[in-house]
């Protein structure tokens, strides 16, 4: 199915201009974040190159995937992370509570289950082998997958594989389907895998935001100020200087600079105004989508009782205006 994202440049015109962020700045705490490879983040490692985040202030800490992000929070390595919804939904129910400072986009047909010619639909799928990884997003697309097949479980057989192994693992025939995400999805189309499910058919379910252990809030706030500042300049760097914003993010995307613009198909980027739609506490936007999600999750076995979603947002670290 060929889903058009949805009016990505149009979101990229509402975006907001910041001033120059200095590199110069200095504190005692440093602000270390978790971050895979995702194109929704790629707009922090474009400040972060740029030299819009202090030098001394926000350290990126990039990691394999999602839950290596997560074994970090766990570790206690850093003090945050970019995960989904999900994930930060899974990461609380361990005893480690969470906050989401930013949203950095909706997903709306940027995860997906791809599969090789003959697979047509997901019903397709009894007897055969799907990838997925070991993670909250890679178990919720694995639900809404069989749910939409109409099959139990057992009519298929899962194959955990991190992402960055899911092109290894399909060039070696090891799967017959794979749920996966950008870039992933672009390099496993370019080598003749099909889209046969994704999350247009899940609306509002699967956000990636900033999320910051909760009791670390006040203890970084200044850096916290600082990366969402820097994240809304990279993505309006996108905007005004779309060349050159391309292939900067191209490399760690991994794919070639002409595919950039298609990775981030399917997939809404909220500005500094969405962002606070979701946040605040007048709307309730984000909240009321973890209630749903933490419902789902519940009835799917992915959390054994659903989330008290006490503290779990705050829209004090964005920008409170749009600049001209």
């Amino acid at each position: 199915m060929n889903l058009s994202r949805r009016q990505f440049l149009s979101v990229m015109g509402s975006s907001m201009v910041l001033p120059f962020l200095p590199g110069c700045f200095h504190t005692e705490r440093t602000l270390t974040i978790a971050s895979h490879v995702w194109p929704g983040y790629e707009f922090m490692f474009l400040a972060r190159d740029e030299q819009w985040l202090p030098q001394n202030g926000v350290i990126l800490k990039e990691t394999g995937s999602a839950s290596d992000s997560i074994k970090a929070l766990e570790e206690g390595t850093v003090a945050g992370a970019a995960l989904t919804l999900d994930e930060v939904l899974r990461v609380r129910s361990r005893g480690i509570p969470l906050t989401v400072v930013l949203v950095f986009d909706v997903s709306a047909g940027a995860d997906a289950v791809l599969a090789r010619p003959g697979i047509n639909e997901p019903a397709d799928l009894v007897g055969k082998r799907i990838g997925y990884e070991r993670s909250a997003l890679g178990a919720l697309m694995f639900h809404e997958l069989l749910e939409a097949a109409h099959l139990q479980p057992e009519a298929v057989t899962r194959v955990p594989v991190n992402i960055d192994r899911h092109l290894h693992a399909w060039k070696e025939e090891q799967l017959d389907a794979v749920v996966t995400y950008e870039p992933e999805i672009t390099k496993l189309e370019n080598v003749g895998a099909h889209r046969i499910f994704d999350s247009y058919r899940m609306p509002g379910m699967i956000l990636d935001v900033l999320a910051v252990k909760s009791d670390l809030i006040e203890i970084y706030a200044e850096g916290i100020t600082h990366l969402v500042q820097a994240h809304f300049k990279g993505l309006h760097h996108l905007k005004t200087n779309r060349q050159d914003a391309i292939h900067r993010i191209a490399p760690r995307l991994g794919i070639p600079a002409q595919n950039v613009l298609e990775a981030y198909k399917g997939l809404e980027l909220p500005d500094t105004r969405t962002n606070r739609v979701y946040l605040g506490k007048q709307t309730h936007k984000l909240p009321t989508a973890a209630r749903t999600l933490s419902s789902l999750m519940l009835k799917a076995n992915l959390l054994k009782q659903e989330d008290d979603l006490e503290g779990i947002c705050t829209d004090k670290f964005i920008p409170a205006s749009e600049l001209s």
